[in-house]
């Protein structure tokens, strides 16, 4: 494993943990020249699984491109990374155990949503926004309205 510091390709690894509900392996790596330490996931390797696109075109299901937009979402909020690696690795999880050839993207942007709706309402807010293609004040008002109703009712209960 190549070292994300200094580039060279060795390294030891430190300590060895289950991940992700025993879905990965999490090592804690040191490399074998300057030092620094980092930390790998091993994950097994998943059957292929296509994305359909809005446009209809079809592309192969990447974890890091959800993990992008839900990262965009809980920027400067305070969530543990641990919560949001957790949405991730659900929505991946879940998607998986369709044992589905192809899904939508609007199947994963839905279930993405439900998932961060749960953790932070403003990441909420910031992930709906732009899947959902919010275009004007008007559409954010109506989702925190909905969003303030729907926590009263929690609340009452």
């Amino acid at each position: 494993m190549k070292c994300p510091k200094c580039n060279k390709g060795d390294s030891s690894v430190v300590d060895s943990r289950e991940a992700d509900e025993g879905i990965a392996v999490r090592r804690r790596r040191e490399c074998d020249k300057c030092g620094f330490r980092f930390t790998t996931y091993e994950r097994q390797e998943q059957p292929r699984l296509m994305v359909i696109k809005k446009d209809g075109t079809r592309d192969l299901f990447n974890r890091d491109k959800i993990a992008q937009g839900v990262y965009k979402a809980f920027y400067k909020r305070p969530t543990p990374m641990a919560k949001i690696e957790k949405i991730i690795d659900d929505v991946e999880r879940e998607l998986y155990e369709k044992n589905l050839e192809e899904v939508t993207s609007k199947t994963i942007g839905e279930l993405v949503i439900k998932k961060i709706e749960k953790v932070d309402q403003v990441a909420y807010i910031r992930f709906s926004a732009v899947y959902r293609e919010f275009r004007d004040l008007q559409t954010f008002e109506d989702e925190i309205k909905r969003l303030i109703q729907r926590s009263r009712k929690t609340a009452t209960k």
